[in-house]
């Protein structure tokens, strides 16, 4: 569809209607894994530093990275959380992430959809 796109509009026009829509729909998957993050919620830091990066290509395909950033540093725990240790192995968050992405998922494809087609 992007490439049927691009013959029509060009390059750069493709680029900044793909962008906007993977940051619209990065808005769908962030309230999708805040939701999910809340399970485990303490003091909200987890959930207070997630944040997303602009689009970037990766091998020519455009995308956005989840990350946590911030002064409480939950970047370095989040996989703790995610997959267990061997001294915890089933912490009350874990798997989050990945039922947030399989939950957001249609949402996201949607939003995407609509986005694209607002933007042509």
């Amino acid at each position: 569809m992007l490439a049927n796109i691009q013959s029509q509009l060009g390059a750069q026009a493709v680029e900044r209607i793909s962008d906007q829509a993977l940051r619209d729909a990065s808005l769908v998957f962030k309230s999708s894994l805040i939701s999910q993050l809340e399970t485990f919620k303490d003091t909200g830091a987890t959930v207070d530093e997630v944040t997303f990066t602009e689009p970037y290509s990766v091998n020519g395909v455009r995308t956005i990275t989840v990350h946590w950033k911030g002064p409480k540093g939950r970047y370095r725990v989040i996989h703790l959380n995610e997959y267990g240790t061997v001294k915890n192995p089933n912490p009350r968050g874990k798997g989050a992430i990945a039922r947030a992405l399989q939950a957001s998922e249609a949402a996201y494809k949607r939003a995407i959809a609509e986005s694209i087609g607002r933007s042509i």
